[in-house]
């Protein structure tokens, strides 16, 4: 007969999203019904809902200029583009990161070149030394995976010593902050997702920030601006613009009125949003400290990390052993990701998997994404579904094998 607490299950799901707030539904619905959904549609002094929310997405991180765009992906390509990255050029970046952000650099004809992660995963910056010296590269595409983010200023040291431009990878820690400033604000380019598992909701989407004039205008006329740029809420003046008007080609990633018109009521719901996913994150973390072979993941001072998911380290166990656990747990109704298996399935791709890029030997990357497993913490759930989680995570830990 099974002990009580083998037969817990979690009814949960660890995909839905919180419903959409009434100031959202109200903007979208007329949108929907005034029926002007392309950005540059706008009727006689309307400034429009993509241009309102890029100048209220830049006073919200205090950055000059800001681009709404189609989704992060193409907001990290666009990057790239702008700060005119050549075919086979080689760019850092985090071997701990999630496809789109090696792909935005295949998809320029750059070269990745990855850089080993940490225990507490973040970039290693001894091996972001050697690498930037090896590789010769002039760009980071620092993806702060999971919410984790390394000493800002230390790494921008670093960035500085060794003549690298930084573009953040913000998907994860929109509404975070580094050493006291906001996600974003350290490198010359940020870039932020706004897909249903992120921070802001709008199914697909993504923004781009910096205080470099020409980048922006780069950037604008690349999302294809039509030469409408002056319609934008948060871009250069025009004259920064010829220059660059009729050489820049158009690579179409323009968000839409009615993205724009989602995501502006939330943008103000954030501060609030990043605070529940605090108590969210705490709650599973204490409620884990201690169990038997699993290692939570160290804290960085001066972080305030968003915690719309959950990491932890299983270093001690074998492959086998973890891909039973993950289906014991998947049993029970909880959702474990692991990085270790050998191939990619959903999200959980490695650099291991990305053929179209060099495959170094990473020995500290392996060794960490061998016993790492990942968690949604979605704002549906509540303190006591923490709980009952991190209990059926806790009785699992003890299965022998």
């Amino acid at each position: 007969m099974k002990d009580e607490a083998e037969t817990i299950q979690f009814k949960g799901s660890f995909t839905q999203q919180e419903p959409m707030p009434d100031a959202a539904i109200t903007a979208a619905t007329a949108v929907l019904k005034h029926g002007r959904l392309h950005r540059y549609n706008l009727a006689a002094d309307e400034v429009g809902e993509a241009s309102l929310l890029e100048r209220e997405f830049a006073a919200y991180t205090g950055a000059d200029y800001a681009l709404a765009v189609t989704s992060g992906g193409y907001a990290l390509a666009t990057a790239l583009r702008a700060l005119d990255i050549a075919a086979d050029e080689p760019v850092l970046t985090n071997a701990f990161t999630l496809a789109p952000v090696p792909g935005a650099i295949a998809a320029v004809g750059a070269s990745p070149v990855f850089v080993e992660t940490t225990e507490a995963l973040v970039i290693d910056l001894d091996d972001l030394v050697a690498k930037a010296r090896e590789s010769g590269a002039k760009v980071l595409m620092l993806s702060h995976m999971r919410g984790h983010q390394p000493d800002m200023d230390k790494l921008m040291a670093v960035a500085e010593a060794h003549g690298l431009v930084v573009i953040e990878d913000c998907a994860h820690t929109m509404g975070g902050t580094a050493q006291g400033r906001i996600s974003g604000r350290h490198g010359k380019i940020a870039c932020y997702s706004t897909q249903t598992y992120k921070h802001l909701n709008s199914g697909e989407g993504g923004l781009l920030i910096t205080d470099d004039a020409d980048v922006a205008a780069r950037a604008t006329l690349l999302s294809g601006s039509y030469m409408l740029y002056e319609r934008h809420g948060a871009g250069p003046e025009a004259s920064v613009f010829e220059p660059f008007r009729d050489e820049t080609p158009n690579v179409s990633g323009r968000m839409d009125n009615l993205r724009a018109a989602i995501l502006r009521p939330q943008l103000e719901l954030l501060p609030n949003r990043v605070a529940r996913w605090a108590a969210l994150h705490d709650a599973m973390e204490d409620a884990l400290r201690g169990a038997p072979g699993l290692h939570l993941i160290d804290r960085a001072s001066g972080l305030e990390r968003v915690g719309s998911s959950f990491q932890f380290l299983m270093p001690d166990k074998r492959g086998p052993w973890i891909a039973d656990f993950v289906a014991r747990c998947a049993a029970r109704g909880v959702e474990l990701k692991w990085f270790g298996a050998e191939r990619a399935h959903g999200f959980t791709s490695t650099y291991r998997h990305w053929a179209y890029a060099d495959r170094p030997l990473l020995p500290r990357t392996d060794s960490v994404l061998a016993g790492l497993l990942d968690m949604r913490l979605p704002l549906t759930f509540t303190l006591q579904d923490c709980e009952v989680i991190a209990r059926i995570i806790r009785d699992e830990t003890c299965f022998a094998g």
